[in-house]
């Protein structure tokens, strides 16, 4: 792999989308990225990237910074620190991508395209009928400039879409995957500036890369059939393009990815549970090097000096949560003092006010300090051990709790701000749905979240627990109480 030797040195960057509680895969490109810069006495950037203001929030957003602070990660530019290169988030750089789309246009790299949302489906439909992949058709790529002055100008809403070649392809080297070749004819007509004169991620991210002088971009596989569209951007605007890195995707030990869905992903989950950031660290920065048996804990220096990105693995990188449990005891028993240790226990318990919200709702619920563990252990717990029996008290049958914990889980993912009035006003509303009562929605939940049914207010304690720490609970308890109609 050629390291660009650039008047600005080796720059490289980690570019997270504010969407949703951040994912340990962020953690695992961010580390690469860091020790990659670390290596080669570079720089390492953080940007947001949100042009989806859809999904995109600013509690994400801290939660993003917060996160990949506690990893231990440090970044030499970014939005919370500004830089030469700033703003480092896409909303705030809205007015400096304007001049790109037009500069497409006129140099006939890009059209206008005004095909209604509807008549895309349609396309798309028809497509998938016929066994193709979808992609755009070409129907607005040869419209005259008079058409399109004459229909801007009627008010029809448009946006600009980049013109690809027609034939061959697209030959690249991957600094993971070595030489790659991608046909044009596989690659869409992509959207780059949306009717709200918002860039796409991709006119944004190549925008941006080329602005903050990024020499080296290295994500994800899923990002290596997008290549073409950004290669051809640099081509059209005249720039250099970066060396591009390709990471194999973390994965389950059944190969299958790493999702929600099946585990807990969130960063917040990890330390919610007591996971210490220099073992996720260790544990992540694995795959990134080769060593012996018996030299497996390493701190981020010693990653760093065994990092080698020359010799980086295809193969899918496996999240084996019992390595980890391993290296976090490890950890625990071999790197801190007895000062550290203690220090950690309590930073951790305080972690998002967790024992001081505990402590407060407990006060008026309890008649000794005894009775504390009974009543606010499950928030300091990182299994409540269900069992299918612990949901044989709840007067509703087995079918209907289960009912109840599989649409409370999608819903509660809806929730853009993470909060009680949030929680119990989406409770409310599911309840509504479902024509229950709300006490009947949330008996099943008291003991899902709690592993009790006399416990701490349930709002307030999915608020302190956590959107990651109450998805895996509600999950678990599903299993748990799918075994009890199971048996039935």
């Amino acid at each position: 792999m050629t390291v660009s030797g650039t008047a600005t040195g080796v720059r490289v960057r980690i570019a997270p989308s504010p969407t949703g509680e951040p994912h340990v895969g962020t953690a695992y490109i961010a580390l690469f990225n860091y020790l990659f810069a670390k290596k080669h006495g570079g720089e390492f950037i953080l940007r947001i990237e949100d042009t989806d203001a859809t999904r995109s929030t600013p509690e994400f957003e801290t939660k993003v910074l917060d996160a990949l602070k506690w990893c231990g990660l440090e970044w030499k530019e970014g939005p919370d620190i500004g830089g030469p290169y700033g703003p480092y988030r896409q909303s705030d750089r809205k007015e400096m991508y304007q001049p790109y789309g037009q500069e497409l246009l006129d140099k006939g790299h890009a059209f206008r395209c005004f095909c209604t949302p509807a008549r895309l489906e349609q396309m798309r439909e028809t497509q998938r009928a016929a066994g193709k992949p979808p992609k755009y058709d070409g129907l607005c790529l040869n419209l005259t400039a008079e058409e399109v002055t004459s229909r801007i100008a009627a008010g029809e809403t448009t946006v600009i879409r980049m013109k690809i070649p027609a034939e061959g392809s697209c030959d690249f080297t991957d600094g993971v995957y070595g030489d790659v070749s991608i046909p044009w004819d596989s690659v869409d007509m992509q959207v780059l500036v949306k009717a709200d004169g918002m860039p796409t991620y991709h006119m944004a991210n190549v925008i941006d890369d080329h602005l903050m002088k990024i020499t080296h971009v290295a994500r994800g596989e899923e990002w290596l059939a997008s290549v073409p569209k950004h290669i051809l951007l640099y081509r059209y605007f005249g720039w250099d393009q970066p060396v591009f890195m390709h990471l194999s995707l973390m994965r389950n030990a059944d190969k299958s990815k790493l999702s929600k869905r099946k585990n807990p992903t969130s960063i917040s989950y990890y330390s919610a549970l007591g996971y210490i950031p220099e073992a996720l660290m260790n544990f992540l920065g694995l795959f990134f090097i080769q060593i012996a048996e018996g030299e497996e804990l390493l701190d981020i220096n010693e990653l760093s000096e065994k990092f080698d990105p020359e010799n980086l693995s295809k193969a899918g990188a496996i999240f084996d949560i019992q390595k980890l449990d391993w290296l976090n005891g490890r950890w625990i028993r071999e790197k801190l003092s007895e000062e550290e240790f203690q220090a950690r226990v309590l930073a951790w318990a305080m972690e998002n006010d967790r024992l001081k919200e505990g402590l407060r709702l407990s006060q008026t619920r309890i008649s000794k300090l005894g009775e504390l563990p009974d009543l606010a252990g499950f928030l300091l717990k990182s299994d409540l051990g269900l069992q299918p029996s612990d949901f044989a008290k709840i007067k509703s049958p087995p079918e209907e709790i289960l009912e109840i914990l599989n649409t409370v889980q999608p819903d509660l993912e809806k929730i853009l701000e993470w909060n009680v009035e949030t929680i119990e006003a989406e409770l409310r509303a599911i309840a509504d749905r479902m024509g229950k009562k709300l006490k009947v929605v949330v008996s099943p939940l008291f003991v899902a979240v709690s592993g009790s049914s006399r416990s701490l207010p349930l709002f307030d304690s999915m608020a302190i627990l956590g959107r990651s720490v109450v998805r895996q609970r509600l999950k678990l308890a599903s299993q748990a109480v799918a075994a009890l109609v199971g048996s039935k």
